[in-house]
Protein backbone atom coordinates (compact mmCIF):
# COMPACT_ATOMS: atom_id res chain seq x y z
CA UNK A 1 0.00 0.00 0.00
CA UNK A 2 2.97 2.36 0.54
CA UNK A 3 3.56 2.93 -3.20
CA UNK A 4 -0.17 3.33 -3.86
CA UNK A 5 -0.36 5.98 -1.10
CA UNK A 6 2.39 8.00 -2.77
CA UNK A 7 0.51 7.82 -6.09
CA UNK A 8 -2.71 9.00 -4.41
CA UNK A 9 -0.92 11.95 -2.77
CA UNK A 10 0.63 12.88 -6.10
CA UNK A 11 -2.76 12.80 -7.87
CA UNK A 12 -4.25 14.94 -5.09
CA UNK A 13 -1.47 17.56 -5.51
CA UNK A 14 -2.11 17.65 -9.28
CA UNK A 15 -5.87 18.13 -8.73
CA UNK A 16 -6.75 14.79 -10.34
CA UNK A 17 -9.30 14.12 -7.66
CA UNK A 18 -11.40 11.42 -9.25
CA UNK A 19 -8.39 9.22 -10.08
CA UNK A 20 -6.97 10.08 -6.66
CA UNK A 21 -10.06 8.73 -4.90
CA UNK A 22 -9.74 5.38 -6.72
CA UNK A 23 -6.08 5.16 -5.66
CA UNK A 24 -6.59 6.13 -2.01
CA UNK A 25 -9.52 3.69 -1.70
CA UNK A 26 -7.33 0.92 -3.07
CA UNK A 27 -4.47 1.91 -0.75
CA UNK A 28 -6.73 1.97 2.34
CA UNK A 29 -8.28 -1.41 1.60
CA UNK A 30 -4.78 -2.92 1.34
CA UNK A 31 -3.82 -1.23 4.61
CA UNK A 32 -7.03 -2.49 6.25
CA UNK A 33 -6.08 -6.09 5.47
CA UNK A 34 -2.63 -5.55 7.00
CA UNK A 35 -4.10 -4.42 10.33
CA UNK A 36 -6.56 -7.35 10.41
CA UNK A 37 -9.82 -5.70 9.32
CA UNK A 38 -11.99 -6.44 6.27
CA UNK A 39 -15.13 -5.50 4.37
CA UNK A 40 -13.95 -1.93 3.54
CA UNK A 41 -14.83 -0.80 7.07
CA UNK A 42 -11.98 1.72 6.91
CA UNK A 43 -13.84 3.45 4.05
CA UNK A 44 -17.45 2.94 5.15
CA UNK A 45 -17.15 3.63 8.88
CA UNK A 46 -13.72 5.16 9.52
CA UNK A 47 -14.41 6.20 13.13
CA UNK A 48 -15.74 2.76 14.03
CA UNK A 49 -12.73 1.21 12.30
CA UNK A 50 -10.36 3.30 14.44
CA UNK A 51 -12.26 2.50 17.62
CA UNK A 52 -11.66 -1.18 16.89
CA UNK A 53 -8.13 -1.22 15.43
CA UNK A 54 -6.24 1.90 16.52
CA UNK A 55 -4.99 0.18 19.69
CA UNK A 56 -3.51 -2.65 17.60
CA UNK A 57 -1.53 -0.38 15.23
CA UNK A 58 2.18 0.34 15.43
CA UNK A 59 3.28 4.03 15.56
CA UNK A 60 4.29 3.75 11.87
CA UNK A 61 0.86 2.39 10.92
CA UNK A 62 -0.87 5.18 12.86
CA UNK A 63 1.20 7.81 11.04
CA UNK A 64 0.37 6.19 7.67
CA UNK A 65 -3.36 5.97 8.53
CA UNK A 66 -3.31 9.67 9.47
CA UNK A 67 -1.86 10.53 6.02
CA UNK A 68 -4.46 8.32 4.31
CA UNK A 69 -7.43 9.90 6.05
CA UNK A 70 -6.06 13.42 5.44
CA UNK A 71 -5.45 12.70 1.75
CA UNK A 72 -8.89 11.14 1.32
CA UNK A 73 -10.42 14.16 3.07
CA UNK A 74 -8.62 16.54 0.68
CA UNK A 75 -9.79 14.58 -2.37
CA UNK A 76 -13.41 14.36 -1.21
CA UNK A 77 -13.43 18.03 -0.27
CA UNK A 78 -12.20 18.99 -3.76
CA UNK A 79 -14.97 16.84 -5.27
CA UNK A 80 -17.56 18.73 -3.22
CA UNK A 81 -18.40 15.89 -0.80
CA UNK A 82 -17.84 18.17 2.20
CA UNK A 83 -19.86 16.16 4.71
CA UNK A 84 -17.93 12.99 3.98
CA UNK A 85 -14.61 14.86 3.91
CA UNK A 86 -15.34 16.10 7.44
CA UNK A 87 -15.60 12.46 8.59
CA UNK A 88 -12.17 11.70 7.10
CA UNK A 89 -10.64 14.72 8.87
CA UNK A 90 -12.34 13.63 12.11
CA UNK A 91 -10.66 10.23 11.69
CA UNK A 92 -7.30 11.93 11.06
CA UNK A 93 -7.84 14.09 14.18
CA UNK A 94 -8.54 10.94 16.22
CA UNK A 95 -5.06 9.69 15.27
CA UNK A 96 -3.29 13.04 15.75
CA UNK A 97 -5.50 15.37 17.83
CA UNK A 98 -2.91 18.17 17.96
CA UNK A 99 -2.33 18.48 14.22
CA UNK A 100 -3.04 22.13 13.36
CA UNK A 101 -3.46 21.61 9.63
CA UNK A 102 -6.24 19.03 10.11
CA UNK A 103 -7.97 21.31 12.64
CA UNK A 104 -7.97 24.25 10.22
CA UNK A 105 -9.24 22.06 7.35
CA UNK A 106 -12.11 20.84 9.55
CA UNK A 107 -12.94 24.36 10.68
CA UNK A 108 -13.01 25.58 7.07
CA UNK A 109 -15.25 22.69 6.02
CA UNK A 110 -17.61 23.26 8.94
CA UNK A 111 -17.85 26.95 8.07
CA UNK A 112 -18.74 26.04 4.47
CA UNK A 113 -21.21 23.37 5.56
CA UNK A 114 -22.78 25.83 7.99
CA UNK A 115 -23.34 28.38 5.22
CA UNK A 116 -24.83 25.68 2.99
CA UNK A 117 -26.98 24.19 5.70
CA UNK A 118 -28.35 27.25 7.42
CA UNK A 119 -28.46 30.19 5.09
CA UNK A 120 -31.26 31.49 7.29
CA UNK A 121 -28.96 31.44 10.34
CA UNK A 122 -31.40 29.36 12.36
CA UNK A 123 -30.16 26.74 14.79
CA UNK A 124 -31.36 23.24 13.79
CA UNK A 125 -33.27 21.37 16.50
CA UNK A 126 -33.81 17.60 16.61
CA UNK A 127 -36.54 16.01 18.68
CA UNK A 128 -35.50 12.62 20.04
CA UNK A 129 -38.43 10.37 20.80
CA UNK A 130 -39.14 6.69 21.30
CA UNK A 131 -40.90 4.44 23.75
CA UNK A 132 -39.58 3.92 27.28
CA UNK A 133 -36.34 1.93 27.24
CA UNK A 134 -35.71 2.19 23.49
CA UNK A 135 -32.20 3.68 23.93
CA UNK A 136 -32.67 7.47 23.77
CA UNK A 137 -30.15 8.36 26.49
CA UNK A 138 -27.58 6.01 24.94
CA UNK A 139 -28.05 7.75 21.58
CA UNK A 140 -27.72 11.12 23.29
CA UNK A 141 -24.38 10.06 24.73
CA UNK A 142 -23.17 8.96 21.28
CA UNK A 143 -24.15 12.31 19.79
CA UNK A 144 -22.50 14.30 22.57
CA UNK A 145 -19.38 12.15 22.48
CA UNK A 146 -18.99 11.79 18.71
CA UNK A 147 -16.13 13.52 17.00
CA UNK A 148 -18.22 15.80 14.77
CA UNK A 149 -16.82 19.10 16.02
CA UNK A 150 -20.24 20.63 16.65
CA UNK A 151 -21.51 22.43 19.76
CA UNK A 152 -24.79 20.76 20.58
CA UNK A 153 -27.09 21.72 23.43
CA UNK A 154 -29.46 19.31 25.11
CA UNK A 155 -32.90 19.76 26.59
CA UNK A 156 -33.95 16.75 28.60
CA UNK A 157 -37.32 15.78 29.85
CA UNK A 158 -38.17 12.99 32.24
CA UNK A 159 -41.52 11.75 33.34
CA UNK A 160 -41.06 11.60 37.08
CA UNK A 161 -40.34 13.67 40.15
CA UNK A 162 -36.60 13.05 40.21
CA UNK A 163 -34.20 13.66 37.33
CA UNK A 164 -32.10 10.62 36.53
CA UNK A 165 -31.21 11.10 32.87
CA UNK A 166 -28.93 14.09 33.42
CA UNK A 167 -26.70 11.78 35.46
CA UNK A 168 -26.68 9.29 32.60
CA UNK A 169 -25.85 11.87 29.93
CA UNK A 170 -22.07 11.88 29.82
CA UNK A 171 -21.50 14.72 27.40
CA UNK A 172 -18.38 15.04 25.32
CA UNK A 173 -15.87 17.73 24.48
CA UNK A 174 -18.69 19.89 23.15
CA UNK A 175 -21.09 19.46 26.05
CA UNK A 176 -20.94 22.19 28.66
CA UNK A 177 -23.07 22.53 31.77
CA UNK A 178 -24.77 25.69 30.59
CA UNK A 179 -26.04 23.80 27.56
CA UNK A 180 -27.95 21.08 29.38
CA UNK A 181 -31.42 22.18 30.43
CA UNK A 182 -33.38 19.59 32.37
CA UNK A 183 -37.10 19.61 32.91
CA UNK A 184 -38.59 16.93 35.15
CA UNK A 185 -41.79 18.53 36.34
CA UNK A 186 -43.94 16.87 33.72
CA UNK A 187 -44.09 15.53 30.22
CA UNK A 188 -43.07 18.00 27.48
CA UNK A 189 -46.14 17.22 25.43
CA UNK A 190 -48.70 18.11 28.06
CA UNK A 191 -47.57 20.36 30.88
CA UNK A 192 -44.28 22.07 30.26
CA UNK A 193 -44.37 23.52 26.77
CA UNK A 194 -43.89 26.96 28.34
CA UNK A 195 -40.75 25.60 30.01
CA UNK A 196 -39.58 24.17 26.71
CA UNK A 197 -39.90 27.59 25.06
CA UNK A 198 -38.09 29.16 28.04
CA UNK A 199 -35.36 26.52 27.76
CA UNK A 200 -34.87 27.20 24.04
CA UNK A 201 -34.72 30.96 24.66
CA UNK A 202 -32.15 30.43 27.43
CA UNK A 203 -29.92 28.45 25.06
CA UNK A 204 -30.11 31.13 22.37
CA UNK A 205 -29.31 33.90 24.87
CA UNK A 206 -26.42 31.91 26.43
CA UNK A 207 -25.00 31.31 22.96
CA UNK A 208 -25.15 35.02 22.07
CA UNK A 209 -23.72 36.10 25.43
CA UNK A 210 -20.77 33.71 25.28
CA UNK A 211 -20.16 34.34 21.58
CA UNK A 212 -20.05 30.56 21.03
CA UNK A 213 -22.21 29.54 18.10
CA UNK A 214 -24.67 26.78 18.76
CA UNK A 215 -24.65 24.18 15.97
CA UNK A 216 -27.71 22.28 17.11
CA UNK A 217 -30.14 21.49 19.90
CA UNK A 218 -31.44 18.08 20.92
CA UNK A 219 -34.69 17.72 22.79
CA UNK A 220 -35.00 14.34 24.46
CA UNK A 221 -38.65 13.64 25.20
CA UNK A 222 -40.01 11.11 27.67
CA UNK A 223 -41.10 7.80 26.23
CA UNK A 224 -44.68 8.87 26.80
CA UNK A 225 -44.45 12.11 24.83
CA UNK A 226 -46.50 12.61 21.72
CA UNK A 227 -44.01 14.43 19.46
CA UNK A 228 -46.68 16.68 17.88
CA UNK A 229 -46.97 19.38 20.56
CA UNK A 230 -43.17 19.49 20.83
CA UNK A 231 -42.91 20.05 17.07
CA UNK A 232 -45.70 22.62 17.21
CA UNK A 233 -43.56 24.78 19.51
CA UNK A 234 -41.57 25.69 16.39
CA UNK A 235 -44.67 27.12 14.76
CA UNK A 236 -46.19 28.59 17.91
CA UNK A 237 -43.57 30.93 19.38
CA UNK A 238 -42.25 33.87 17.32
CA UNK A 239 -38.90 34.13 19.08
CA UNK A 240 -38.24 30.40 18.69
CA UNK A 241 -39.35 30.52 15.05
CA UNK A 242 -36.95 33.40 14.28
CA UNK A 243 -33.91 31.68 15.80
CA UNK A 244 -34.47 27.95 15.39
CA UNK A 245 -35.86 25.45 12.95
CA UNK A 246 -37.01 21.90 13.46
CA UNK A 247 -34.43 19.66 11.76
CA UNK A 248 -36.21 16.36 12.26
CA UNK A 249 -37.99 13.97 14.56
CA UNK A 250 -35.80 10.97 15.37
CA UNK A 251 -37.64 7.95 16.72
CA UNK A 252 -35.91 5.05 18.43
CA UNK A 253 -37.74 1.76 18.20
CA UNK A 254 -36.98 -1.19 20.47
CA UNK A 255 -36.88 -4.08 17.98
CA UNK A 256 -37.57 -6.66 20.68
CA UNK A 257 -40.65 -5.08 22.27
CA UNK A 258 -42.19 -2.67 19.76
CA UNK A 259 -44.85 -5.03 18.40
CA UNK A 260 -46.41 -5.52 21.83
CA UNK A 261 -46.55 -1.71 22.24
CA UNK A 262 -48.14 -1.28 18.80
CA UNK A 263 -50.74 -3.94 19.62
CA UNK A 264 -51.50 -2.46 23.02
CA UNK A 265 -55.25 -1.86 23.25
CA UNK A 266 -55.84 1.60 24.70
CA UNK A 267 -59.07 2.87 26.30
CA UNK A 268 -61.39 4.91 24.07
CA UNK A 269 -59.89 8.33 23.34
CA UNK A 270 -56.38 7.47 24.60
CA UNK A 271 -53.55 7.67 22.06
CA UNK A 272 -51.12 4.83 21.44
CA UNK A 273 -47.87 6.80 21.78
CA UNK A 274 -45.74 4.10 20.11
CA UNK A 275 -47.88 4.35 16.96
CA UNK A 276 -47.77 8.17 16.96
CA UNK A 277 -44.00 8.28 17.45
CA UNK A 278 -43.52 6.11 14.36
CA UNK A 279 -46.08 8.11 12.35
CA UNK A 280 -44.23 11.38 13.05
CA UNK A 281 -40.69 10.12 12.50
CA UNK A 282 -38.34 11.61 9.90
CA UNK A 283 -35.78 8.93 10.76
CA UNK A 284 -36.20 5.63 12.59
CA UNK A 285 -33.45 3.83 14.45
CA UNK A 286 -34.51 0.21 14.83
CA UNK A 287 -32.48 -0.39 17.97
CA UNK A 288 -31.53 -3.43 20.08
CA UNK A 289 -31.43 -5.62 16.97
CA UNK A 290 -28.96 -7.91 18.78
CA UNK A 291 -31.77 -8.99 21.12
CA UNK A 292 -33.83 -10.34 18.22
CA UNK A 293 -32.93 -13.92 17.31
CA UNK A 294 -34.34 -14.13 13.84
CA UNK A 295 -34.01 -12.03 10.67
CA UNK A 296 -37.66 -12.79 9.84
CA UNK A 297 -38.68 -11.15 13.14
CA UNK A 298 -36.79 -7.95 12.20
CA UNK A 299 -38.42 -7.96 8.76
CA UNK A 300 -41.83 -8.26 10.43
CA UNK A 301 -41.04 -5.26 12.67
CA UNK A 302 -39.95 -3.23 9.62
CA UNK A 303 -43.16 -4.22 7.83
CA UNK A 304 -45.22 -2.98 10.79
CA UNK A 305 -43.29 0.31 10.80
CA UNK A 306 -43.84 0.73 7.04
CA UNK A 307 -47.58 0.12 7.52
CA UNK A 308 -47.65 3.25 9.68
CA UNK A 309 -45.03 5.46 7.98
CA UNK A 310 -44.38 4.03 4.57
CA UNK A 311 -41.25 5.77 3.32
CA UNK A 312 -39.38 6.77 6.49
CA UNK A 313 -35.65 5.88 6.34
CA UNK A 314 -35.00 3.03 8.83
CA UNK A 315 -31.56 2.07 10.13
CA UNK A 316 -30.94 -1.06 12.20
CA UNK A 317 -28.75 -0.36 15.21
CA UNK A 318 -27.22 -1.97 18.28
CA UNK A 319 -26.63 0.19 21.40
CA UNK A 320 -28.02 3.20 19.47
CA UNK A 321 -24.80 3.34 17.39
CA UNK A 322 -25.35 5.32 14.20
CA UNK A 323 -23.47 7.61 11.82
CA UNK A 324 -24.15 11.24 12.76
CA UNK A 325 -25.17 12.30 9.24
CA UNK A 326 -28.15 9.93 9.42
CA UNK A 327 -29.62 11.90 12.33
CA UNK A 328 -28.10 15.41 12.45
CA UNK A 329 -28.52 18.14 9.84
CA UNK A 330 -31.00 15.95 7.95
CA UNK A 331 -33.48 18.73 7.16
CA UNK A 332 -36.09 16.05 7.57
CA UNK A 333 -38.60 18.71 8.42
CA UNK A 334 -37.54 21.20 5.82
CA UNK A 335 -39.68 22.59 3.05
CA UNK A 336 -36.76 22.07 0.64
CA UNK A 337 -36.84 18.36 1.43
CA UNK A 338 -40.55 18.18 0.72
CA UNK A 339 -39.97 19.75 -2.69
CA UNK A 340 -37.44 17.05 -3.46
CA UNK A 341 -40.04 14.52 -2.35
CA UNK A 342 -39.20 11.17 -3.78
CA UNK A 343 -41.89 10.19 -6.29
CA UNK A 344 -42.01 6.73 -4.73
CA UNK A 345 -43.06 8.38 -1.51
CA UNK A 346 -46.49 8.98 -2.97
CA UNK A 347 -46.94 5.77 -4.90
CA UNK A 348 -50.32 4.53 -3.95
CA UNK A 349 -49.53 0.88 -3.50
CA UNK A 350 -52.17 -1.46 -2.15
CA UNK A 351 -50.01 -4.56 -1.91
CA UNK A 352 -49.45 -4.43 1.82
CA UNK A 353 -51.63 -4.48 4.91
CA UNK A 354 -51.91 -1.17 6.72
CA UNK A 355 -52.13 -0.92 10.46
CA UNK A 356 -55.85 -0.66 11.08
CA UNK A 357 -55.51 2.61 12.96
CA UNK A 358 -52.71 4.53 11.30
CA UNK A 359 -51.86 4.71 7.61
CA UNK A 360 -50.72 7.08 4.90
CA UNK A 361 -52.66 8.28 1.87
CA UNK A 362 -50.81 9.71 -1.12
CA UNK A 363 -52.14 11.81 -3.98
CA UNK A 364 -50.09 12.53 -7.10
CA UNK A 365 -51.91 14.04 -10.08
CA UNK A 366 -50.96 16.20 -13.05
CA UNK A 367 -52.53 19.66 -13.26
CA UNK A 368 -53.15 22.72 -11.07
CA UNK A 369 -55.36 23.52 -8.09
CA UNK A 370 -57.51 26.62 -7.58
CA UNK A 371 -56.13 28.36 -4.52
CA UNK A 372 -59.43 29.50 -2.99
CA UNK A 373 -60.94 26.02 -3.29
CA UNK A 374 -57.80 24.49 -1.79
CA UNK A 375 -57.78 26.95 1.15
CA UNK A 376 -61.43 26.24 1.92
CA UNK A 377 -60.94 22.47 1.75
CA UNK A 378 -57.72 22.43 3.82
CA UNK A 379 -59.36 24.67 6.46
CA UNK A 380 -62.33 22.34 6.67
CA UNK A 381 -60.12 19.24 6.72
CA UNK A 382 -57.82 20.45 9.51
CA UNK A 383 -60.75 21.67 11.58
CA UNK A 384 -62.80 18.49 11.19
CA UNK A 385 -60.08 15.82 10.99
CA UNK A 386 -57.05 17.59 12.50
CA UNK A 387 -56.99 15.41 15.61
CA UNK A 388 -56.55 12.30 13.47
CA UNK A 389 -54.14 13.85 10.96
CA UNK A 390 -50.62 13.52 12.39
CA UNK A 391 -48.69 14.93 9.43
CA UNK A 392 -49.83 16.39 6.12
CA UNK A 393 -47.40 17.68 3.52
CA UNK A 394 -47.42 18.54 -0.13
CA UNK A 395 -45.97 20.32 -3.16
CA UNK A 396 -48.66 21.82 -5.37
CA UNK A 397 -49.05 23.64 -8.67
CA UNK A 398 -51.50 26.51 -8.09
CA UNK A 399 -53.30 28.11 -11.03
CA UNK A 400 -51.82 31.54 -11.79
CA UNK A 401 -48.80 31.01 -9.52
CA UNK A 402 -45.31 30.74 -10.99
CA UNK A 403 -43.77 29.14 -7.92
CA UNK A 404 -44.35 25.80 -6.26
CA UNK A 405 -46.69 25.99 -3.30
CA UNK A 406 -45.35 23.96 -0.40
CA UNK A 407 -47.27 23.19 2.75
CA UNK A 408 -47.09 21.05 5.84
CA UNK A 409 -49.28 20.61 8.86
CA UNK A 410 -49.05 18.91 12.23
CA UNK A 411 -52.55 18.11 13.41
CA UNK A 412 -54.31 21.49 13.01
CA UNK A 413 -51.24 23.73 12.72
CA UNK A 414 -50.44 24.70 9.17
CA UNK A 415 -47.45 26.35 7.49
CA UNK A 416 -46.86 27.12 3.82
CA UNK A 417 -44.32 28.81 1.57
CA UNK A 418 -43.45 29.48 -2.06
CA UNK A 419 -40.40 27.60 -3.21
CA UNK A 420 -38.60 27.43 -6.56
CA UNK A 421 -40.38 28.37 -9.78
CA UNK A 422 -41.74 25.75 -12.17
CA UNK A 423 -39.18 25.29 -14.95
CA UNK A 424 -40.23 25.99 -18.56
CA UNK A 425 -41.58 22.72 -19.96
CA UNK A 426 -41.76 21.08 -16.52
CA UNK A 427 -45.00 19.18 -16.00
CA UNK A 428 -47.10 20.80 -13.29
CA UNK A 429 -48.23 18.23 -10.76
CA UNK A 430 -49.78 18.19 -7.30
CA UNK A 431 -48.34 15.81 -4.72
CA UNK A 432 -49.71 15.37 -1.23
CA UNK A 433 -49.38 12.89 1.57
CA UNK A 434 -51.43 12.45 4.73
CA UNK A 435 -50.34 10.29 7.69
CA UNK A 436 -52.91 9.71 10.38
CA UNK A 437 -55.45 7.38 11.89
CA UNK A 438 -58.83 6.36 10.52
CA UNK A 439 -58.05 8.07 7.24
CA UNK A 440 -60.71 7.77 4.55
CA UNK A 441 -58.77 7.41 1.30
CA UNK A 442 -61.78 8.08 -0.89
CA UNK A 443 -62.89 11.16 1.06
CA UNK A 444 -59.37 12.67 0.98
CA UNK A 445 -58.84 11.93 -2.71
CA UNK A 446 -62.26 13.15 -3.90
CA UNK A 447 -62.07 16.24 -1.63
CA UNK A 448 -58.72 17.17 -3.13
CA UNK A 449 -59.84 16.49 -6.73
CA UNK A 450 -62.66 19.02 -6.28
CA UNK A 451 -59.98 21.69 -5.78
CA UNK A 452 -58.41 20.98 -9.19
CA UNK A 453 -58.77 23.57 -11.95
CA UNK A 454 -61.25 22.72 -14.73
CA UNK A 455 -58.42 23.37 -17.23
CA UNK A 456 -56.65 20.32 -15.77
CA UNK A 457 -59.39 18.17 -17.30
CA UNK A 458 -60.96 16.90 -14.09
Amino acid sequence: WQAVLEEAKDLSTKGKNFEGIQKINNCMELFETEVGSSGSKILKEPLEFLKEFMGKMSPEQKAAAFTMFSTRGDLLSSLGATKRAATEYAAAATLQPDDQETSSKRAKLEATAKIEQDKDGKVPVSVLTGFLGSGKTTLLNHILGANHGKRIAVIENEFGEVGIDDKLVKGGSMAEDENIVEMNNGCICCTVRGDLIAGLKKLIKNSKKSGKTLDGVLIETTGLADPAPVAQTFFADDFVQQHMRLDGILTLVDAKHVIQHLDDEKPEGVENEAVEQIAFADRILLNKCDLVDDESELLEVEKRIRAINEKVPIKRTVDSNVEMDFILGIKGFSLDKIIEMDDAFLEDSHDHQHDSRVSSVGIDVPGEVVQQKLNDWISWLLKEKGTDLFRSKGVLAVKGMKQKFVFQAIHMLFANSMEGAWEPGEEKRCKMVFIGKNLNREELTSGFMKCMSKDSGY
